[in-house]
């Protein structure tokens, strides 16, 4: 997916195109995600879907859940899609930042091959 060390840096066209479609691919996988949390927090905690929405939102994004959990079956979801979003943050993360940190990293590796 990304250049070799041995290749020259890419040309910041084909640079920003490579990260305007990781950030697509993050983005995607929040909503898939939120996705995920809405139907169970409807579906077990029988919550608007507004009200799944906030609740999906804020384990999602590590903040931590707003209301409060009635059934046994919903605590079960939200314990189990806090766990699924804590990785999920990390790889969202990795996912958009993998672009601009490895050109960072080629262009310091390019510098030092020129000394």
């Amino acid at each position: 997916m990304f250049e070799h060390h041995s290749k020259p840096l890419l040309p910041r066209k084909i640079f920003y195109r490579r990260a305007v479609r990781n950030v697509v691919i993050g983005l995607v996988f929040i909503v898939f995600s939120l996705i995920i949390g809405m139907a169970g927090y409807h579906h077990f905690e029988k919550m608007s879907c507004l009200d799944a929405f906030v609740n999906a939102a804020m384990i999602l994004s590590g903040m931590g859940p707003v209301g409060t959990l009635q059934t046994d079956d919903g605590k079960l979801f939200a314990g189990c899609y806090a766990l699924y979003s804590g990785l999920a943050l990390v790889a969202i993360v990795g996912i958009i930042f993998a672009p601009i940190i490895h050109r960072f990293l080629h262009k310091f590796h390019l510098e030092d091959e020129d000394k």
